[in-house]
């Protein structure tokens, strides 16, 4: 077996098999890896570096799971919105652009191609009777094209994940997450101007290093402002490896 991690192997060539012909949902691969290097993840270390599949492989596969029956399909990626066909040609002809207030550790993202947006918009043009959610997201990878997209097209679901992971401007800091605690804030003010009625779910670490009771009631605060539907909260647990390990 080769576990040696690829800087472009997306497996784009192989339709998974269902072993359920039951099932109404299915979930595409469309990009592995992550750049972020968050300092609390493990993904960059065991996952690699981020690469995506063709745009055009990745539609055929929505078109070949309508045809097998499915009306629910989530489009999957360790940092999904930060997808780049960089081979595909583009009908919008935009380059990448953050979250407002959001910057990048890493800026592997320039170039022509294919973004997130301009993908979700293609599968859910491609196959509208089908119902179509992403994860895991990125916060900084939310910039207005992709809010549009989800909010003028009704085959995609109107619920965003948006992991916050704290509340604390200084906790975000040492988990490298190249923001603030008012940018997360400004973002879910914008998501939800622009996507009436959107569901929001996030993911929330606590006792991460060095965290101070102040920090931790900044991140019960955020919780409460927000008001997320669903939340996925986690004791920080190590891993090797990492810059916080280290």
């Amino acid at each position: 077996m080769n576990v040696q991690l690829s800087f472009d192997e997306t497996y784009a060539d192989i339709i998974p098999v269902r072993k359920s012909k039951e099932s109404v949902k299915a979930w595409i691969s469309v990009m592995r890896g992550c750049n972020n290097m968050c300092s609390f993840c493990i993904v960059p270390f065991t996952r690699g570096r981020e690469r995506s599949r063709g745009s055009l492989s990745v539609v055929e596969e929505v078109k070949y799971l309508r045809g097998e029956g499915v009306r629910e399909v989530t489009l999957l990626g360790q940092n999904v919105n930060s997808y780049h066909d960089k081979e595909g040609v583009s009908a919008w002809g935009e380059g990448h652009a953050n979250s407002k207030g959001f910057a990048e550790l890493y800026k592997l993202r320039e170039g022509e191609g294919v973004r997130f947006a301009e993908l979700l918009e293609r599968c859910a043009q491609a196959a509208p009777e089908m119902r179509f959610r992403f994860t895991s997201p990125h916060p900084k990878d939310f910039p207005d094209a992709l809010l549009d997209v989800i909010a003028a097209n009704a085959n995609i679901c109107k619920q965003v994940h948006i992991p916050p992971q704290s509340g604390s401007s200084q906790m975000l800091a040492r988990m490298r997450r190249n923001h603030s605690r008012d940018s997360y804030l400004d973002l879910i003010r914008n998501i939800r101007q622009r996507i009436p009625g959107v569901a929001l779910s996030g993911d929330v670490i606590v006792g991460f290093c060095d965290e101070t009771q102040h920090e931790f009631e900044d991140t019960l605060s955020l919780m409460q402002e927000v008001r997320f539907d669903q939340a996925f909260m986690f004791a920080y647990s190590m891993r090797e490896r990492t810059h916080a390990h280290r």
